[in-house]
């Protein structure tokens, strides 16, 4: 998870730190969970990709603000039945950063006039970039997009704690063990994240680096693929899978490693592996690396 050091675009997705800020606050409604379906035939449910609930919603209700509605409920909606198979990447985090964005523009025409997007209009070939041409809208359109800014915002937040409260739940239910011994060198090394729907366990390579910028400092924490290990009868333990990452990649010769260990059976890609690389930035945090 790369966060960039360039000016905030609001329309960006947003950064670690921002989804870890919101995580924080106070624990929401508690909503029950559904453990999802498996099909014997075709594998664990899957849930479809869908485009991300984005400012430019918002952009059509200075004309008609009930159809705008309409289009964010159905969105909402579309992000609550993922959720249900307990999803929650990457709409969670879309989702915090959206209800930071709405909060932030509400009360302020002028700051919703310059957040709103634009339509390409064409592209300076001498610099190389696109150009932007931001649709022009009176007082009374932009009234209307404030109005739906405020109908939105509750509505956003009541889907945000439902996503809040699986990932508070699975973070819960995820230990994090160090395997062997730790080195002093922390910045890099693996990770080992189950998937128990698909009987597997993937091994990931990080990289952890902490940009500055020029208010805050940004934590980066950079995954890569490195191998997945069927998981039969016997497993293996977890020294010895570091031990055979040690003969693999001998530019480090004793990794940092970190065995994720949970017994829940939700997605891998959207789910345990955005909780279990918090958690690791959050150990890291206690060994100073933030400092």
């Amino acid at each position: 998870m790369v966060q960039a050091l360039p000016q905030r675009n609001l329309l960006a997705p947003p950064s670690f730190d921002l989804m870890k800020r919101a995580l924080s606050r106070a624990r929401p409604r508690r909503y029950y969970l559904r453990v999802p379906a498996r099909n014997r035939l075709s594998g664990p449910a899957t849930v479809p990709m869908m485009n991300p609930l984005t400012l430019d919603l918002f952009l059509p209700a200075g004309k008609d603000v009930e159809s705008a509605q309409y289009r964010i409920l159905a969105k909402l909606k579309s992000v609550r039945e993922a959720f249900k198979h307990n999803s929650i990447y990457p709409h969670l985090s879309n989702l915090i950063g959206l209800h930071e964005t709405v909060s932030s523009l509400v009360g302020g025409i002028d700051d919703i006039r310059e957040a709103l997007p634009g339509a390409i209009s064409g592209i300076d070939l001498g610099s190389g970039t696109v150009i932007y041409e931001k649709e022009k809208l009176d007082d009374d359109q932009l009234a209307h997009i404030e109005e739906l800014l405020r109908w939105a915002r509750p509505h956003i937040q009541e889907a945000i704690e439902v996503g809040r409260t699986i990932f508070e739940f699975v973070d819960d239910n995820m230990e994090l063990e160090e395997v062997g011994i730790v080195p002093s060198y922390l910045k890099e090394g693996y990770l080992l994240v189950p998937d128990r729907q698909m009987m597997e366990l993937h091994v990931l390579r990080y990289e952890f680096s902490v940009l500055v910028g020029v208010n805050e400092r940004y934590q980066s924490l950079k995954t890569t693929h490195f191998k997945s290990i069927p998981r039969g009868r016997v497993a293996a333990p977890p020294a010895t899978i570091k031990l055979d990452l040690v003969t693999e990649n001998r530019d480090l010769p004793n990794p940092a490693t970190y065995h994720f260990v949970t017994q829940l059976d939700f997605p891998f890609s959207d789910t345990l592996l955005p909780v279990a690389k918090r958690k690791l930035i959050r150990y890291l945090n206690s060994r100073g690396l933030a400092a």
